[in-house]
């Protein structure tokens, strides 16, 4: 499978190493991988649930409440020495993987005791809590791989990948990252050991734990891949790779066997969870290869991510248009109109402005081309803050009736569709509208980017299922 080349990077997420059993299959892809590839790297997320549970009991104990904290204490203990009993072969390794998960625990609890005492949880702190998954994992998953005679080594990726200070969101240094990486990692790979490392987290230049954001592990292989360089970066998840839409809502959907990043970027952007939306950027620049994988079927192909569509511009993967639907819910459609807003110009400046200062991102915006309105959606939870923000910043032409109003929907959904073909496939975006029509599906607003890659459509939150599955009939035919 590898050929020539030389250096794999590996990350498995929560659900491959949650249970004793998948943890055992993890290491076996691990062994099974060294033996095609001179140089493995592994990135491992926490067991899954476990970032939840320390997070949950941290926001407890900042509002004073210490009460489920002996019992989330037990319980992520024993659900690491569940895994430990059950594939560390070795007795005295055990009792060495036992000591150090404890002493994790132990870091985990007073954490939250001081968070307790002082009423409150910083960005930092909550980095410091949140890291503690992965840094209890990765010595596991060494451990178990070790049991199958493979030489592996834990790391934690606070040695690795520099950061800056921005708490919870923080933004690697390549350069810095790049330094550390070969300094840290090219002697572990030299004496042919697979360095077992921490996904999510690093570190700032001095020391202290930051994180890349939720689901930020795939976005850790990625780094790690475009400074070693790897030659392939390949996510091991618990799906057949990417899907055409979301198998819980249309039993059809199937892997997509070949994507190009444009897609995979627009589907990872709008609801897709197979893939962080930032793990694309570093793989592209590096010109790396990229796969998504099932760990609990091994032998299927998964999805490979290729730069472009063939030269032709004709779709590949088998000739279809629209690639894949996906769906993001629980949005509110926000909306500022006035006949006084008609060439006035600053108005969208001062509404985004207005967005950016309460912290929300917006997925998708929409005006008329009379300047009446602007409309956008945000995260449903984010709604009322910035409805509040814009109502304040644009107080004086709401008194002056230059702005009639600014108000929000109930909640609504964002589906998309995916698909690099459309850009040369003429009457795409007709055939989009009339299934929705055919099915009685309204649409709130529609947006579409300037790389024809994907259209976005709101429609109710009650919509929503019947909507997916409309269009997935597109990719059907």
């Amino acid at each position: 499978m590898a050929g020539s080349q030389n250096t794999l990077v590996m990350k498995f997420g929560g659900t491959s190493v949650g249970t004793a059993q998948a943890m055992a299959q993890t290491a076996q892809i691990v062994k099974e991988a060294r033996q095609a590839w001179p140089r493995v790297i592994v990135v491992t997320s926490a067991i899954s649930g476990a970032t939840n549970l320390l997070l949950d009991s941290a926001a407890q104990a900042a509002k004073g409440n210490l009460q489920t904290l002996q019992e989330a204490e037990k319980s992520l203990f024993a659900d690491h020495e569940k895994i430990i009993n059950a594939q560390v072969t070795q007795a005295e390794r055990r009792a060495q993987l036992k000591k150090k998960i404890k002493a994790f625990v132990g870091d985990f609890g007073n954490l939250c005791r001081a968070m307790a005492v002082l009423g409150e949880a910083s960005p930092r702190a909550l980095d410091a809590v949140a890291s503690l998954g992965e840094r209890m994992n990765v010595y596991v998953l060494a451990g178990v791989i070790e049991s199958l005679g493979v030489a592996a080594q834990a790391i934690e990726s606070t040695e690795l990948i520099v950061t800056n200070a921005h708490f919870q969101n923080a933004h690697p240094d390549f350069d810095a990252t790049r330094v550390h990486v070969h300094a840290k990692l090219d002697p572990i790979l030299d004496k042919d050991i697979v360095p077992v490392t921490t996904g999510f987290i690093g570190a700032t230049p001095d020391g202290i734990i930051t994180t890349l954001g939720r689901g930020g592990s795939d976005y850790s292989a990625a780094i790690l891949g475009s400074v070693l360089p790897a030659d392939e970066v390949w996510i091991w998840t618990d799906v057949d790779g990417v899907m055409t839409t979301d198998p819980r809502i249309v039993k059809e959907a199937r892997t997509i066997y070949e994507i190009t990043y444009n897609e995979v970027a627009e589907l990872a952007y709008y609801g897709a969870k197979v893939l962080h939306p930032k793990t694309i950027r570093p793989v592209i620049e590096a010109g790396i290869g990229l796969r998504i994988c099932n760990t609990f079927n091994p032998s299927h192909p998964g999805t490979r991510l290729i730069a472009n569509p063939p030269s032709n511009g004709k779709p590949h993967n088998g000739g279809q248009v629209v690639k894949a639907v996906t769906a993001i819910r629980k949005q509110r459609l926000v909306t500022i109109e006035g006949r006084g807003m008609l060439g006035v110009p600053g108005v969208a400046a001062r509404a985004f402005s207005a967005v950016a200062s309460t912290g929300t991102s917006v997925p998708l915006i929409t005006q008329a081309s009379s300047e009446q309105s602007i409309c956008f959606a945000v995260p449903g939870e984010a709604a009322l803050p910035v409805l509040t923000a814009l109502q304040n910043v644009f107080a004086r032409e709401i008194e002056d009736e230059d702005i009639d109003r600014v108000w929000m929907t109930e909640d609504v959904s964002i589906i998309t569709v995916v698909g690099v073909g459309m850009r040369h496939t003429p009457g795409i975006a007709g055939q989009v509208f009339s299934q929705l029509g055919k099915n009685n599906t309204n649409i709130l607003a529609i947006a579409q980017g300037s790389s024809e890659v994907s259209i976005s459509m709101i429609v109710d939150a009650i919509d929503t299922e019947a909507a997916v599955k409309a269009l997935h009939e597109l990719i059907a035919k």
